[in-house]
């Protein structure tokens, strides 16, 4: 997996649930990478990114969906 993603051109989103607010995960997807990010960082040139792959984040969802609760080894 790629360390340094180009994120200049990603577009961010929410989800609808989040009511607008700024306390939320957003993700955006890049190429073959998926980059999440806390909403409150929005802006700040130091705020963390987490870079995983679409492979990964499909998986993680597809857990999340179908009610898996441990999701951590």
């Amino acid at each position: 997996m790629k360390s340094n993603v180009d994120l200049s051109a990603a577009v961010w989103a929410k989800s609808e649930l989040s009511n607008g607010g700024n306390n939320c995960l957003e993700v955006a997807f890049v190429g073959d990478a998926v980059a999440l990010r806390d909403s409150v960082d929005v802006g700040d040139p130091d705020a963390k990114v987490l870079i995983v792959s679409r492979t990964d984040y499909e998986l993680f969802t597809q857990s999340v969906r179908a009610g898996q609760r441990n999701l951590l080894p």
